[in-house]
């Protein structure tokens, strides 16, 4: 069937926004803020034919309250899988903020991410094959460009500068960037 004969679905009532929560939740590792954007996407394209204004905030309350939607634990495994990736404090926030955490719940990680930060630059560093691990010597116009990916991965200029300047023989795991 084309994409463009759309078939005509009943709206929600309770029990189906339920449904389709908890088929959400189940199915996506997911924050209050994104499930209740999911829910109100969803009945903005089917409609509500319950009683009363949809219960989204309250069903998003119910489901944080049992435990299906856990912001902390969002946070931290999003942070975590940022990190290994190679990524900066100033990306990984702005990853959590589009995601709907709040501001308290980001800056309990603050002090995790700022522990990780010399070793994710240079995890980056790593697997873009730039600074120390590139595979040829660099002219300042890619230096340049160096220093703009480290840059919006979300790592700070003072360490950026530090990690172009660490030799390319050491191990990740070993090296410590000195100011």
């Amino acid at each position: 069937m084309p994409r463009s004969v759309a078939k005509a679905l009943s709206p929600y009532d309770a029990a189906a926004l339920e449904r389709a929560a908890l088929d959400y939740a189940a199915r996506y590792a997911t924050t209050r803020a994104k499930l209740a954007a999911y829910l109100r996407r969803k009945l903005r394209e089917r409609g509500w034919n319950g009683e009363g204004p949809a219960p989204v905030e309250a069903l998003v309350a119910r489901f944080a309250e049992r435990g299906y939607v856990d912001d902390r634990a969002f946070a931290s495994a999003r942070a975590d899988a940022l990190l290994r990736r190679g990524y900066g404090a100033r990306r990984i926030g702005a990853a959590l903020r589009a995601a709907g955490i709040d501001a308290e719940t980001s800056e309990g990680l603050r002090e995790r991410i700022d522990g990780d930060a010399e070793a994710a630059a240079l995890r980056y560093a790593r697997r873009k094959r730039i600074g120390p691990f590139a595979v040829r010597p660099a002219d300042p116009a890619e230096k340049r460009r160096w220093v703009a990916a480290m840059a919006r991965a979300g790592h700070p200029i003072d360490l950026v500068l530090r990690v172009l300047q660490v030799d390319a023989e050491a191990d990740v795991d070993d090296v410590r960037v000195e100011p």
